[in-house]
């Protein structure tokens, strides 16, 4: 069974799929022909859900209008301004925003967070955040996930160019920093269910 839920933040509209396990041929009918082949493409079964999801998700909000790609793989949906997609364990997101480009991370509570953690960890972040809490650490990871939809580039290392400052309760401060620009964004990121959910809540903007 699915079920949807729409979280509103100002100008952002964030839709939520939840399900469990379906067959993805039930839902090819939300589908448009083209994404149907693509669906029958991928072999993993969790990938193909996920791919399925975030079609009929898009569906039952806008109807079957194609999601089409930049040159860089940001997601478009044509007279809706600027969407963001991303999943989790059994939920499928989209962020929606007509003012200004929006990113949104999904990300599943896991332990395994803390293998890789040094990774994507910059010097003062070990300082500012607690690295003994999973969920922390998913929280720091699941930030830079939406930074990086924001940063509109490839070469990307974690940490060294996105970089997080949390503020208070759920509000963060994002930094997007290249030698040659150096810009800065306003982020939600929290617990919800079993997994977090982050995305920026006004554009980005340049810094000195």
């Amino acid at each position: 069974m699915l079920r949807t839920e729409k979280i509103t933040n100002g100008p952002i509209s964030i839709y939520l799929l939840y399900y469990e396990n379906f067959i993805t041929e039930d839902y090819f009918h939300l589908l448009l022909p083209e994404e149907q082949e693509a669906a029958l493409s991928i072999k993993h079964p969790l990938r193909r859900r996920e791919f399925v999801a975030t079609r009929v998700l898009r569906t039952l909000e806008w109807g079957r209008r194609p999601i089409l790609y930049n040159e860089i793989g940001a997601p478009l949906l044509e007279s809706e301004g600027f969407i963001s997609i991303s999943h989790a364990r059994c939920v499928a997101g989209l962020a929606q925003c007509r003012s200004f480009r929006v990113g949104l991370d999904l990300e599943e509570i896991d332990s395994k967070v803390m293998r890789v953690k040094h990774k994507f960890l910059s010097e003062e972040e070990k300082k500012i955040t607690d690295t003994s809490s999973v969920e922390e650490m998913i929280k720091v990871w699941s930030g830079k996930e939406a930074l990086y939809k924001l940063a509109e580039r490839k070469q990307i290392i974690f940490a060294e160019n996105l970089l997080l400052t949390p503020i208070q309760g759920t509000d963060w401060k994002g930094r997007i920093y290249f030698p040659e620009k150096k810009r800065e964004v306003d982020l939600k990121i929290y617990k919800k269910d079993n997994f977090v959910i982050s995305y920026n809540v006004a554009p980005v903007y340049e810094v000195s």
